[in-house]
């Protein structure tokens, strides 16, 4: 029973919702990453499959958030990288491929 003394408590927000937003939007990142080391770390097809599934899922809720917390201002993107970096990062990572594939067709020719 309230007396005429008693103020009724207003609901008041803990977090502003972009504090919230950012922090549920950090949470399917470490999910993300949780999930696609299961699915590279699964023996059984099922199981990788089913992680598979897990992180697609995953990632889409985590573009869907992004996207809506960038149409209402709420992350701050990054500015875009130069073209000659993204290309010196491809041939990097293609170099390290073709030496990893080496290794690998050399190990098991052994």
């Amino acid at each position: 029973m309230q007396t005429t003394m008693e103020k009724p408590i207003a609901k008041q927000q803990l977090l502003p919702d972009a504090d919230i937003a950012y922090t549920v939007l950090s949470d399917l990142k470490r999910v993300t990453r949780e999930y696609a080391t299961a699915a590279t770390e699964s023996v059984c097809p099922q199981i990788r499959q089913l992680f598979t599934q897990l992180l697609d899922a995953t990632l889409t809720m985590q573009g869907n958030l992004f996207n809506a917390m960038n149409q209402a201002q709420m992350y701050n993107v990054s500015s875009p990288a130069l073209k000659q970096e993204i290309d010196k990062q491809i041939k990097q990572y293609q170099q390290t491929q073709q030496k990893t594939n080496q290794f690998v067709q050399s190990t098991r020719g052994q």
